[in-house]
């Protein structure tokens, strides 16, 4: 059955509008990222990557076909069909399923709450038993002042982090990204004088007694402390159980995310711009952390 007028039509106005999409694409691989094209697999896997934080993976794919389209109507090898680029996307794709857009951010009063109870909480206990609550004050202080994923908070190593006491404290950590290069970027985080991260790190590493290997692991009912990393899958739980005690209503809202979301809002509050903000977490590209300081127009009230 052949197709009538109409349908050919929409079909026309379908196909055009697909193809002014992609052209769209091209223009922003080619001027505003500098992309060259025709592309490598190791190119198309940066451009990729640096867009992760900010595109949805599904915009992400339409972006990759509008690439391949173009290699394949200039009659040049497509490099979006690499194995290196289909690690990367699988890559992206397993780092955006933590649903980043729908947890709570854990704002600075709540994290105040927190950080008022888990140090009732160490008044009130001795020996052994303070150490699960000295590993949440750290790990919650860290990864919200610093605005980690659960995946970099769980890669923390002792040997890896440098403390100038009562003025910083400085992680030096693999930035995987899916970017297969090995490295260590480093991120410094200024003490402060309350809700500080830098002596809720010291206190926890001295009353541990590490001196290598994973900064945050398990630790069983004795008070016994695990050699291995806690998982990163288990940071949400960990975290909804301590606002959960704390008293933060909806505490099954919150997710890892929720600490570098909760920071992102505390920054624009407190009149970072967007340059500013994505420097500090490491975002490459600054519309993610246009997205976090959009949340808060019209009015910022700056507070901590």
């Amino acid at each position: 059955m052949s197709d009538s007028p109409t349908d050919r039509n929409d079909k026309a106005a379908n196909q055009k509008d697909e193809q002014l999409s992609y052209d769209e694409v091209i223009q922003d691989y080619q001027f505003r990222w500098q992309g060259v094209l025709p592309g490598t697999p190791r190119e198309i896997a940066r451009y990729l990557r640096e867009h992760a934080a900010a595109l949805s993976l599904a915009t992400l794919n339409i972006r990759l076909a509008a690439i391949s389209h173009w290699h394949q109507k200039q009659q040049f090898p497509d490099p979006t069909g690499s194995a290196h680029v289909k690690s990367v996307l699988k890559c992206i794709e397993h780092l955006q399923s933590t649903v980043r857009g729908q947890a709570r951010p854990l704002r600075f009063e709540q994290l105040e709450t927190v950080d008022s109870w888990l140090n009732q909480q160490l008044a009130l206990e001795r020996g052994a038993r303070k150490l699960p609550h000295l590993r949440n004050r750290a790990l919650v202080l860290i990864g919200f002042w610093r605005g980690f994923r659960s995946d970099e908070l769980t890669r923390l190593e002792v040997e890896k982090v440098t403390v100038d006491s009562g003025r910083s404290i400085t992680f030096y950590i693999p930035r995987v990204d899916c970017e297969l290069p090995d490295g260590h970027v480093a991120l410094r985080t200024a003490a402060r004088t309350r809700l500080c991260p830098v002596a809720a790190y010291e206190a926890w590493i001295a009353a541990s007694g590490l001196t290598g290997g994973p900064v945050f692991r398990s630790i069983d009912r004795w008070g016994k402390i695990k050699d291995s990393a806690l998982a990163s899958g288990s940071i949400t739980p960990l975290l909804r159980g301590i606002l959960r005690s704390s008293g933060i209503p909806d505490a099954d809202e919150y997710s890892s995310h929720s600490l570098r979301h909760g920071f992102a809002i505390w920054a624009g509050s407190n009149a970072w711009d967007e340059r500013m903000l994505a420097e500090y977490v490491g975002w490459k590209d600054r519309q993610s952390a246009r997205r976090y300081l959009d949340m808060l127009a019209p009015g910022r009230s700056a507070r901590g």
